[in-house]
């Protein structure tokens, strides 16, 4: 697959990444604890019905130069114990809302780096969870790692706390690259890292992930890299396009000192990799997920059944309203969105007074819902019916077309440039159309306003 230099300058314009629909930076300051509360006890009567459960360990060792996640130094390692105590604090006061006589569908910690603090921590909280909720038969309960702090006692320790996901944080391969973003390499070799974990447990997943557009990557670099992870197969690979966002996270302007990659780079290591994994015979998912043709969210893709929320691509089974603990962290539900506060010690403050640290938030009305609907379904399955989705949420066809915006010129452009084909009530996203999905997402958005410093490019 090829992209023109004209295409690609011509769609490489800052969109939203769609993780949520209205996106994060339209939250509203004027957003309460009360606000969050309502939304919170509608939830029960919601969709979906089962709940997914999200921890943000904020804490890191040392700050990746490339990171764009609320992250914090662990420094000497006082916050650690009253944070961990606060997290337990917070689930008690969501619970007294929750219908309990719902399905824990998830678990996931992200960070920060989760395994960066002591196990007996995250073992504690997970004990505390499976005996406070019920649960589907195999949830998933999933940890974000960085490999440079696992070790095999680690490892045993997570599999006895009875993780069965593991998204491990490999970033490249290349210790040159990685020394220049600040990240070290894995602790134990990455094909007896993934050996040792599929051995662990019954039914253990694992993913790799990648980050491409970092200094002194070049195409063939990033390529020995995913051919030498194709070599020790995980069960899904993500290649994550960096996003370069200096104006949000100073920090990562230390790697201008080294250069980045030009965007015709960016796209040439993504059509490589891209290229490869097909032949391997991984299968694309979204934006970035490839995956073993046996792997769950390959089926659900073929179904038309994919979903996503801010921790990534689900399948329905395991998807759930998100309810989400910890510093910034955003809980995903029905009708509206609330992120904690940012600030780590203001976070445990509100915790151990007894109040929700609700910083911002939204609550959604009618046709954002439907918006909604729509962008999830196009940037999960890569095609809606815009017939089958008025008959879903009980409207009229020509309401929905109203409420997205529907554009037939601009439509037609995309059709013209081969990203998508459509006709009068359905639209597929072409394997090309693929790498330019948030564009194709913001043509129904009304709302969308591209704005430089608010959001990051597709490439």
């Amino acid at each position: 697959m090829k992209i023109p230099a004209e295409l690609l300058n011509k769609y490489n314009v800052p969109v939203p990444r769609y993780t949520s629909y209205p996106p994060a930076n339209h939250f509203k300051n004027s957003f309460t604890e009360g606000d969050y509360l309502k939304i919170l006890n509608e939830s029960n009567q919601g969709k979906p019905e089962s709940i997914a459960l999200y921890f943000h360990i904020p804490f890191c060792k040392k700050i990746c130069h490339y990171c764009g996640c609320n992250a914090c130094s662990t420094g000497k390692g006082e916050l650690i114990i009253p944070y961990m105590e606060a997290l337990r604090k917070e689930v008690e006061l969501i619970l007294r809302s929750i219908d309990k006589t719902r399905l824990v569908s998830q678990i996931h910690y992200g960070g920060g780096t989760p395994n960066s603090v002591n196990i007996k921590f995250i073992s504690s909280l997970n004990e505390f969870l499976f005996s406070e909720f019920s649960f589907i038969k195999d949830p998933e309960v999933a940890i974000e790692c960085n490999p440079a702090y696992l070790n095999y006692q680690y490892i045993d320790d997570l599999v006895a706390a009875q993780f069965n996901r593991f998204s491990i944080g490999i970033q490249d391969f290349n210790k040159k690259i990685l020394r220049l973003v600040n990240r070290q390499p894995s602790a134990i070799e990455p094909s007896e890292l993934l050996k040792y974990l599929k051995n662990a447990g019954k039914n253990i997943k694992v993913n790799f992930d990648f980050i491409y557009g970092l200094p002194e990557q070049t195409v063939e670099s990033f390529l020995k890299t995913i051919e030498e992870a194709i070599s020790i197969k995980p069960d899904r690979l993500v290649t994550f396009s960096y996003a370069h966002v200096p104006w949000l996270k100073k920090h990562q302007l230390i790697l201008e000192k080294s250069g980045l990659p030009s965007t015709e780079e960016k796209m040439n290591m993504f059509l490589s990799s891209y290229g490869i994994l097909k032949e391997a015979g991984y299968q694309p998912i979204g934006l970035d997920h490839f995956v073993l043709p046996e792997d769950d969210l390959f089926k659900a893709l073929t179904d038309h059944n994919l979903h996503r929320n801010f921790q990534g691509y689900c399948t329905r089974r395991t998807t759930g309203q998100v309810y989400a603990f910890g510093v910034s962290a955003i809980s995903q539900l029905e009708n509206g969105y609330s992120q904690n506060t940012k600030n780590l010690q203001g976070y445990i403050n509100s915790i151990n007074m007894g109040k929700i640290p609700v910083e911002k938030g939204y609550i959604l009305d009618r046709e954002q819902k439907v918006t909604r609907e729509i962008i999830n379904e196009l940037m999960c399955n890569k095609k809606i019916n815009l017939v089958h989705t008025a008959e879903k949420l009980e409207i009229s066809l020509q309401e929905t077309k109203r409420i997205i915006n529907f554009d037939k010129t601009l439509l037609d452009e995309f059709a013209i440039d081969g990203l998508i084909h459509y006709s009068k009530n359905e639209l597929e996203v072409t394997e090309k159309g693929t790498l330019f999905i948030r564009n194709i997402a913001a043509s129904f958005d009304k709302e969308y306003k591209q704005k430089v410093q608010t959001y990051s490019k597709p490439v």
